[in-house]
């Protein structure tokens, strides 16, 4: 049996295989990321979800954390505090009661997910952004350094780019567009000023409630307003900037085809998924873009057993295809 942990913000998922390519359990927990104003007790709040999770998925199987043959765990924030890692890599040992585990960034969830853990590149945009891609045995990330001058692409950048469009709108800095409107309704603005109140002060400047703006921008967009959709447009070639810097790092050469995936929330906008395929299909390099394979959390499983020494098989993999579907959150038509 295997177990992959998917750590966010917002939420943890997580999932149990077996050898033949079988889901045995899933579950949700609260998200992982222990800088969060509400993760109280830093790495501890890391081991509460972790107890929450495994508990569940453990209990639904009918087994013990014992008879887990090996778990990966991807963490939000792993790797971005030096003095943290210790902490982090012995938290899991607290819940599974052994050593059969590894802890990496969550960014490995995505990749392994969307390419079956094979080489290539996955770019995530959720409430941050980054890649991670592998070549050779070799990993790479790039971006996600953090929303406050960083994460290109994501739903915080995308949402924070909106409120400056807001702010220049009722300014008469630009022409109003429906963004104005469609912000002022769900924000339950009686004055344009007062979305100072609502993010600084009642939200306190929190990423994710900023971040959850984002699919009001498509929404305006969808509805003809230009700055919005300019904004996402711009998402969508940012995230393929971060492919094209993974590419490099990784050395693949300008003539070897490279797989690009993708994962995240954010690419639910039909105009950042165009416009991100349509700046890599612009490249003198040959990227082949492929839907997600797998889940996050599927993927981290099936790294586990990769991890193990027992990577799926073919037939394993076409079973645990046949079986799990791949989420709103990472299902799109890119062909």
């Amino acid at each position: 049996m295997f177990l992959g942990v998917d750590g966010g913000g917002t939420k943890t998922a997580f999932c149990l295989i077996d050898k033949a390519g079988t889901v045995r359990a899933r579950a949700l927990a609260e998200g992982a990321y222990y800088f969060a104003e509400n993760a109280t007790g830093g790495v501890g709040h890391v081991v509460r979800v972790l107890e929450e999770g495994i508990g569940t998925v453990t209990g639904a199987a009918g087994i013990t954390s014992a008879d887990i043959e090996y778990a990966f765990l991807g963490l939000p924030g792993y790797g971005e505090v030096p003095g943290d890692i210790a902490a982090l890599d012995a938290a899991p040992a607290r819940v599974l009661g052994h050593r059969r585990y590894a802890s990496d960034n969550d960014m490995i969830c995505g990749w392994a997910g969307s390419l079956g853990a094979v080489d290539g590149i996955n770019v995530i945009s959720g409430t941050g952004s980054m890649t991670y891609g592998e070549r050779h045995g070799r990993g790479v990330r790039t971006g996600g350094w953090s929303e406050l001058f960083s994460d290109e692409g994501s739903a915080y950048w995308i949402a924070a780019r909106a409120l400056n469009v807001f702010s220049r709108m009722s300014d008469g800095r630009l022409p109003e567009g429906p963004l104005a409107d469609v912000l002022r309704r769900h924000l339950g603005l009686t004055s344009d000023l007062e979305v100072i109140d609502v993010v600084l002060n009642r939200w306190k400047g929190r990423r994710s409630e900023i971040a959850s703006l984002s699919p009001l921008v498509a929404e305006a967009a969808g509805t003809g307003d230009a700055e919005a959709a300019a904004v996402l447009t711009e998402a969508g070639r940012e995230l393929a900037l971060l492919v094209d810097s993974a590419r490099r790092r990784l050395d693949f050469p300008s003539d070897e085809p490279v797989l690009v995936s993708y994962s995240g929330g954010v690419f639910r906008s039909a105009a950042v998924l165009d416009a991100f395929t349509a700046q890599l299909r612009g490249s003198a390099t040959a990227y082949e873009l492929r839907q997600p394979l797998f889940e996050p959390v599927v993927g981290a499983a099936i790294y586990a057993a990769k991890l193990a020494g027992a990577p799926l098989g073919t037939a394993a993999l076409a079973a645990l295809r046949s079986t799990s579907e791949i989420t709103t959150e990472n299902r799109h038509d890119v062909a």
